[in-house]
């Protein structure tokens, strides 16, 4: 099996090697896979606000959806909440996606040889994913909040992948995920902070091995962009 290194934060993302996997469950790469399910045209991951709205000029009908602190970019079209967004207003669109943790682990991880995004939502379709590209070394990097402090979420889900690729399945991943609610998502359940963080994300985030899909990332002449791959379970 490859070796396999569990990186954190902002400065793990720099530190990543070889086939590196960006974790970022609460909440942008399990919102991103929601978007791909939801019929989007592409998503292009970007780090900070003003490279969002200069993309977004240069791309008619796209959507901008970020956060700073949790809370939607002022000028977005949408914040980072998965619960917020409806089909019918993204299928076929480029969005423009920048948040405080898991873009920012992309654009850091300059030493990485090939970057996939994470989360608990597609853990599995990950797994599945490294196995068969049999890479020499794998980085996983768990983005926590800000990208400046551990979250156990993230944790987690890069503790899980871990586990499949090591034959050593975690077990109980039920209770673990809900375990979650009073140990990382405590802020989906205060009534003073639900306009930003509705519970509903905390449930959509945790519905561990939903899609049977990563998301790759590449580059092209416009900058960062990520390209759904469907894996076989």
């Amino acid at each position: 099996m490859s070796k396999i290194n569990i990186f954190h934060l902002i400065e793990g993302a720099k530190q990543a090697e070889g086939l590196t996997v960006i974790i970022d469950v609460f909440r942008a790469f399990s919102l991103e896979c929601y978007l791909y399910d939801m019929g989007v045209k592409e998503i292009r991951p970007v780090g900070t606000i003003e490279e969002s709205f200069a993309l977004g000029s240069s791309i008619p009908g796209s959507i901008l959806i970020g956060e700073r602190g949790g809370e939607k970019c002022e000028g977005f079209d949408y914040g980072n909440s998965p619960s917020a967004v409806f089909k019918e207003n993204v299928t076929g669109k480029t969005i423009i996606h920048t948040t405080s943790a898991g873009t920012q682990g992309i654009v850091n991880a300059v030493n990485a040889s090939e970057i996939i995004t994470g989360s608990l939502v597609n853990a599995r379709a990950v797994a599945n994913y490294i196995m068969a590209k049999k890479p020499e070394s794998v980085s996983l990097v768990c983005m926590g909040n800000g990208g400046v402090r551990p979250a156990p979420e993230d944790e987690l889900c890069g503790a899980y992948i871990k586990s499949i690729l090591e034959g050593r399945e975690l077990a109980d991943m039920d209770r673990r995920v809900l375990e979650l609610k009073d140990k990382g998502g405590e802020h989906f359940f205060d009534k003073t902070r639900q306009h930003i963080f509705p519970e509903d994300d905390f449930w959509m985030c945790i519905k561990y091995d939903r899609f049977p899909f990563v998301l790759k990332v590449k580059r092209d002449e416009m900058g960062f962009i990520t390209v759904k791959e469907d894996i076989d379970f």
